[in-house]
């Protein structure tokens, strides 16, 4: 269907609400990046479409599957992001159920512009057997932590901004996150 209509090709996940209607701790997550992927896609609000937004360069890749929790808005002025750990790879638009095990708290940091906070939750899929025993980000280990930080350090500086990891918190600071994050 065409915009002139006002009408589009899919629903807005955006305005989903941000946690399981069966278990208030579960958040609901919006898969826009699946696990393994080199290309990073986003939802495009006006439109109604997940959009290609950029390809990484050869060799990088998404570690885990990339979302967001919808009906939220971060300090970045996009909904809260979410990197899920699952025993295999979802797809743009498919809609999870997670256990948040914490929070990686960033800021990115622009040329001649003020830092803007940037935090990452960290989510285990409800189903995910692999991610079953992990209750805690500090489950992860150091080493497994390490690269993830790593990965968003290495993610940003591709397009000229920095990525500072401040503090890595556990579930209860994710759950605030959302919280106070909710439009």
């Amino acid at each position: 269907m065409s915009k002139k209509n006002g009408a589009s090709g899919m629903a807005n996940p955006t305005k989903l609400k941000p946690v399981d209607a069966d278990d208030k701790q579960l958040l609901r997550v919006v898969i826009e990046t699946p696990k393994g992927s080199r290309n990073k896609f986003a939802f495009d609000q006006q439109e109604h479409i997940f959009e290609l937004k950029k390809v990484l360069p050869a060799g990088m890749a998404f570690p885990y599957d990339f979302g967001f929790v919808p009906s939220t808005k971060a300090d970045d002025g996009d909904p809260v992001d979410v990197l899920v750990l699952m025993d295999e790879p979802a797809f743009p638009g498919c809609v999870l159920s997670c256990r948040p095990i914490g929070v990686i708290e960033g800021e990115q940091i622009q040329e001649n512009k003020e830092p803007i906070r940037n935090d990452r939750i960290v989510a285990v899929e409800k189903e995910a057997h692999s991610w079953a025993d992990i209750d805690t980000i500090d489950d992860l280990g150091k080493h497994f932590l390490r690269e993830l930080e790593d990965f968003f350090v290495q993610y940003h500086q591709l397009s000229n901004k920095k990525y500072r990891v401040l503090e890595v918190k556990g579930p209860g600071h994710a759950r605030k996150l959302v919280k106070s994050s909710k439009r």
